[in-house]
């Protein structure tokens, strides 16, 4: 005998949804000195940074005027390795040449 009054079993699910937090960002920091020069900072920003001749020349001269400037936004990791690739690459040179990183606000 077939009764086809009888419900069809089901069952209930439950699903987690794991929320992904976004990586914290740091800041690169130029800090100026007094020694090393307006052209190799500006070479420095172009090769490390990627940016154009007239962005580099306008974070260095900021930096010049203000003590120090942000130079770009990054995750933590790669925001340390260019830092200190940039800061090497000066004191390579003999140049006190300085950029740091902190967590972005």
């Amino acid at each position: 005998m077939n009764d086809s009054t009888t419900k069809p079993k089901t069952r209930t699910r439950t699903r987690t949804k794991t929320k992904v937090e976004r990586p914290k960002l740091h800041k690169v920091i130029l800090i100026n000195d007094d020694y090393t020069p307006r052209e190799f900072v500006t070479m420095i920003l172009k090769a490390e940074f990627r940016m154009t001749e007239d962005q580099a020349y306008k974070v260095m001269i900021t930096a010049h005027k203000l003590g120090s400037c942000v130079v770009a936004v990054f995750t933590k990791d790669v925001a340390e390795t260019k830092a200190t690739r940039a800061t090497d690459a000066g004191r390579a040179k003999g140049y006190p040449l300085l950029f740091t990183t902190e967590p972005e606000e």
